[in-house]
C-alpha cells in the first residue's frame, strides 16, 4: 500500500554539470542518476534508489539517538535556519536554495527499512526527521513515511522520535497509536514562534503555528506522548522571557507532554540565508549574529545557560514534563514480527479508534 504508492513513474535524469567536471561517487552519483518524477510551481521531485533507510547518526552536538530516519532529501518548507542544507553539499549541490526547491524521494523505503531492523540493537533510539521534514507536502502524494510507520508499527520495542512542523502528521494517528502499543513514542512538534506573522517570513511554507499547536492537542487527545521544540532560539528575535513564557502558556493550554528548546545552530551553508533574513527583517541584530556567529556555529556556553535556565523557570511554572528521561530503554529487541498469526482471539489485532486511543493513553498518560 503505502511502499507502493512511494514508488514514482519517471522521467529525465538530473545532469550535473561542473568545470572542471567532478568525479561523482556514494550519493551524488545516485542523485545524478535521480530521474524526475514530479513538479510543482516552486519545487522538482526526483526519485532517488539509495542503499540505506536507517542511517548512523554521526554528530558534535551529542545527540542521543543512534539512527535517523529521512524518508526525503532536501525539504519543502524552507526555514531560513536550515541547518541541514548541507545534506545536499554530499551530492554536489552546492546552491544552498536548491535544498528547498530539489527533493529527492527515497524509493523501496519500506522494503529498506524491513531489512535494516532486523540489525538494529536492543533499544537503540531512532529519530525520524533530523534533516528533512517526513511530512513536508510531498508527503501527501508519495507516502513514503507512512509505508515505514506501516513496517514499524508490526514491530515490539522500538524506540522513535518523530520531528515535524506539520500537521500532516493527524493523518497517521491510526499507525501512531499502533506503534505506541508495543514500541516507546515520543512525537515532537517543531514551533518556533506563536506569531503567525515571524513564522511566515521565518518558515515560508510551514503551516501556521496555531495549527501546528492544535495539532498537538489532537495527538494527546489520541493519547500519544506529543511535546514542542521551540527551536531555533533566536538571540533578540525569541530569546525574551515574554518570549518562553507565551510558548510554554500555549503549551500548557494544549496540554503538551513537554517543552524543550535550543540555542540556534549556525552552520556556513544556512549562514548566508539566514543573515539575509535578519539583515531584511532584524537589520539592527545583523551585526550582533555576524560577530556571534563569525567563526563558531553554537553560541556561547553562557548563552547556553541562560536559554536552559528560561526554559526550566518556564516548564516549572506551568508543570510542563522533560522531554526525555520519562521512559527508560527498550528492554525487548526490536524484532520484524512478519504478519502476525490469525487465532479466535488475536490479542494485538487492531482495535475500534476509540479502544485503541483508551489502551494507548493508559500506556502513555504524561
Amino acid at each position: 500500500m503505502g511502499e507502493e504508492k512511494a514508488n514514482l513513474s519517471l522521467g529525465e535524469s538530473l545532469f550535473i554539470e561542473d568545470d572542471p567536471p567532478v568525479k561523482l561517487v556514494g550519493i551524488a552519483r545516485l542523485a545524478n542518476q535521480a530521474e524526475l518524477a514530479d513538479t510543482s510551481h516552486l519545487t522538482e521531485y526526483r526519485a532517488i534508489h539509495v542503499r540505506s533507510i536507517l542511517n548512523k547518526s554521526v554528530s558534535k552536538r551529542g545527540l542521543p539517538f543512534g539512527k535517523t530516519i529521512n524518508p526525503y532529501r532536501g525539504c519543502e518548507f524552507g526555514c531560513r535556519y536550515c541547518f541541514a542544507r548541507y545534506t545536499h553539499e554530499f551530492m554536489e549541490l552546492r546552491d544552498p536554495t536548491l535544498f528547498e526547491r530539489l527533493i529527492f524521494v527515497k524509493q523501496n523505503a519500506a522494503w529498506l527499512l524491513r531489512q535494516e531492523l532486523r540489525k538494529l540493537r536492543p533499544g537503540e533510539e531512532i529519530a525520524m526527521g533530523t534533516a528533512t521534514d517526513p511530512y513536508q507536502p510531498i508527503e501527501r502524494r508519495m507516502r513514503v513515511t507512512r509505508s515505514l510507520l506501516e513496517v514499524m508499527a508490526d514491530c515490539r520495542g522500538l524506540n522513535l522520535g518523530i520531528v515535524t512542523k506539520s500537521t500532516l502528521i493527524l493523518r497517521d494517528i491510526d499507525l501512531l497509536q499502533e506503534f505506541a502499543l508495543r514500541n516507546r513514542l515520543s512525537i515532537h512538534l517543531s514551533i518556533t514562534t506563536p506569531d503567525a506573522k515571524l513564522a511566515r517570513i521565518l518558515e515560508p511554507r510551514a503551516p501556521r503555528p496555531d495549527l501546528r499547536f492544535k495539532a498537538v492537542a489532537a495527538l494527546r487527545s489520541a493519547g500519544l506522548r506529543a511535546g514542542i521544540l521551540c527551536c531555533p532560539i533566536m538571540p533578540g528575535i525569541n530569546d525574551t522571557p515574554a518570549a518562553f513564557d507565551a510558548m510554554a502558556r500555549r503549551a500548557k493550554a494544549v496540554q503538551a507532554s513537554f517543552l524543550a528548546a535550543n540555542p540556534l545552530f549556525l552552520k556556513p551553508c544556512s549562514k548566508a540565508t539566514f543573515m539575509d533574513f535578519v539583515q531584511q527583517n532584524f537589520p539592527t541584530l545583523a551585526p550582533s549574529y555576524e560577530k556571534r556567529y563569525e567563526d563558531n556555529a553554537f553560541v556561547s556556553k553562557a548563552y547556553q545557560k541562560r536559554i536552559a535556565d528560561l526554559l526550566a523557570l518556564v516548564n516549572d511554572k506551568y508543570g510542563l514534563g522533560k522531554r526525555r528521561g520519562e521512559f527508560q530503554p527498550a528492554q525487548t529487541p526490536p524484532v520484524d514480527p512478519g504478519p502476525l498469526q490469525q487465532s479466535l482471539w488475536p490479542e494485538q489485532a487492531k482495535l475500534p479508534q476509540q479502544a485503541q486511543t483508551d489502551r494507548v493513553k493508559q500506556r502513555f498518560s504524561a
